[in-house]
């Protein structure tokens, strides 16, 4: 009780409170407001300018421009005077990758039923990519379908319970159940926990198909080129691709079509199978089809670079301790085109998030003494592969592993779109970086809002769930849909951008950006960090969550769930 009386006349005498309880010095207050003025909307444009120009070609992954865009933040922070942090005494750890192609017309899919044959046509009724572990893998077995494919017994809940599906092919809905926690039913969505699921219950293929509402969001014309495109998986010292299966030998994402072929004779139909995964009911019974699946796929080792920079924290006790900011330099590359233009800019995802994050830098180079923690600068590649880089470096730090104190991820400025009134912090609410964010956003005069798609699962969906699957705190701090102007509606705003420009050419330099708001985002991140960097305690988990209990152990430190 005395704690809280003591937090509520804090707030009231506009006196600035860390998450354990301590107070910002009022030096440190005003050091913190002059930081802020140095971070620029026209810097922040002027980086974007360049990274999203048609010279770097998309920056995708592995290519020449990414490794431009690479070698341009190293410069920038070299000229701030931070120090390298990479491999070697270098500015960058260079993350090996397996490139997996599918061969074109190579893959086939053949529906068996009664002795009669259905084939399914590429790119119409399903599309899938290469294998990441076989060049020439090939299945046939039984369909089981098993509902979302998730099994969860923390939330009582289990689609696999009473199934068979050793030796046969699931499949399983894309997402979660609606009643999940946001951030739990993102961890259960999330592809690679799915797939793992069903290697553990036998199965030797997975098939994904969207819910009529996902259907909806994302058509399927706009799906197929990138399911088909080029995966990705880093690779460890013995050459085996993260995150892969060699158990499941065929796999792939259905369209309607598709999905109706496999429920012929089924004794479910597939809109009950809809209706039974809105209602949140496990579900799973044996298809009366088996699944033929073939693909052929080229392996290629390529590299790509994280680019890492250091600012030194002052504490002697606590500058062996690490913040990370987390931002990524890829995007797509060259993609399907948009009005003549085949280049996939990323302005918005993520040549904004990297500019934001270098400006993050500079406000912390021109601060008069260094925070009480180092502070990691680290620009991931590989975040549209499948958060590769980050993965990389959470699993492979260029410190040690146990001293990372918590992460910052900045994936896509928030404010560019319409003037700021609110934000989403992912991830905040489970541990102390939720006070600190309260904190930082209370200056920066934003209010705070819930995860307002929970649909999308964007908790998982970006580089700041690589160092929580490490057992770090970690944030990743999103627009809401209110904004500053009241004639603006953020909600249409946003869902039009995502229907429209999101992953394509359109995501330029042309659209209207508003820096000025950009550079309000960006400095609320720049407090985030800063008031963790200048707590005497590192940021916990918090009690008995679900996050901290599933992999804080992890970390092999004393930051773990319910201290």
């Amino acid at each position: 009780m005395k704690q809280n009386i003591c937090a509520v006349l804090c707030v009231l005498l506009g006196i600035a409170v860390t998450a354990g309880g301590q107070q910002l010095t009022p030096a440190d207050q005003a050091t913190s407001e002059l930081a802020l003025k140095t971070i620029r909307p026209e810097a922040i444009r002027a980086h974007m300018r360049f990274l999203a120009d048609s010279l770097l070609e998309g920056r995708g992954t592995g290519t020449p421009g990414q490794e431009i865009a690479a070698h341009y933040v190293a410069t920038q922070l070299e000229g701030l005077g931070l120090k390298p942090a990479g491999v070697n005494g270098s500015w960058f750890q260079s993350v090996p990758l397996r490139k997996i192609s599918r061969v074109p017309g190579s893959s086939s899919f053949a529906v068996l039923r009664n002795g009669s044959t259905q084939m399914l046509r590429e790119g119409e009724d399903y599309a899938n990519g290469g294998n990441a572990v076989h060049p020439d893998a090939e299945v046939q077995a039984p369909v089981v379908f098993a509902g979302f494919g998730i099994t969860a017994p923390e939330l009582k809940y289990d689609d696999y319970a009473g199934a068979d599906v050793r030796g046969k092919i699931v499949m399983v809905l894309w997402g979660a159940p609606a009643k999940f926690p946001s951030t739990q039913r993102a961890y259960f969505a999330d592809g690679v926990v799915k797939a793992r699921n069903a290697v553990a219950h036998g199965a030797v293929g997975m098939l994904s198909l969207l819910m009529p509402e996902e259907q909806k969001r994302y058509a399927w014309k706009w799906i197929v080129p990138q399911v088909q495109s080029a995966g990705m998986r880093w690779l460890d010292e013995k050459g085996i691709p993260s995150d892969s299966f060699p158990e499941l030998r065929g796999g792939g994402l259905l369209n309607q079509s598709g999905a109706e072929a496999l429920f012929a004779g089924a004794p479910k139909s597939l809109e009950q199978a809809f209706a039974a995964a809105r209602a949140g009911q496990p579900q799973s019974f044996a298809l009366a089809t088996t699944a033929k699946m073939s693909v052929r796929s080229q392996h290629e080792q390529v590299s790509s670079p994280n680019v890492i920079g250091l600012l030194p924290g002052s504490d002697p006790k606590l500058q062996d301790e690490y913040v990370v900011y987390t931002a990524h330099t890829d995007h797509l590359g060259i993609c399907p085109p948009a009005g003549g233009d085949n280049i996939c800019h990323g302005a918005l995802d993520n040549a904004s998030g990297t500019a934001a994050l270098l400006e993050v830098a500079h406000a912390f180079a021109r601060l008069p003494q260094a925070p009480r923690r180092s502070i990691l600068f680290v620009f991931v590649t590989g975040e549209e592969k499948g958060l590769l880089g980050s993965d990389y470096f959470a699993q492979h730090p260029t410190v040690p592993k146990d001293r990372l104190a918590a992460n910052v991820n900045i994936d896509g400025a928030p404010g560019l779109l319409y003037p700021l009134k609110d934000v989403v912090p992912l991830g905040a609410e489970h541990s102390t970086l939720n006070a600190d964010v309260e904190q930082a956003a209370r200056r920066m005069q934003l209010e705070i809002s819930p995860d307002p798609t929970p649909e999308e699962v964007y908790f998982i969906r970006s580089d700041q769930y690589s160092f929580v699957k490490q057992g770090v705190p970690a944030v990743n701090v999103t627009e809401g849909l209110k904004t500053a102007d009241p004639k603006l509606n953020g909600a249409e705003i946003m869902k039009t951008w995502n229907t429209t420009i999101y992953h394509t050419p359109k995501d330029n330099m042309d659209q209207p950006l508003n820096f000025d708001s950009a550079a309000v985002s960006t400095r609320l991140n720049f407090l985030i960090g800063y008031e963790v960097a200048q707590q005497a305690n590192r940021p916990e988990w918090n009690a008995n969550d679900f996050f901290g209990l599933k992999f804080a152990k992890s970390r092999g430190n004393s930051a773990t769930a319910g201290k």
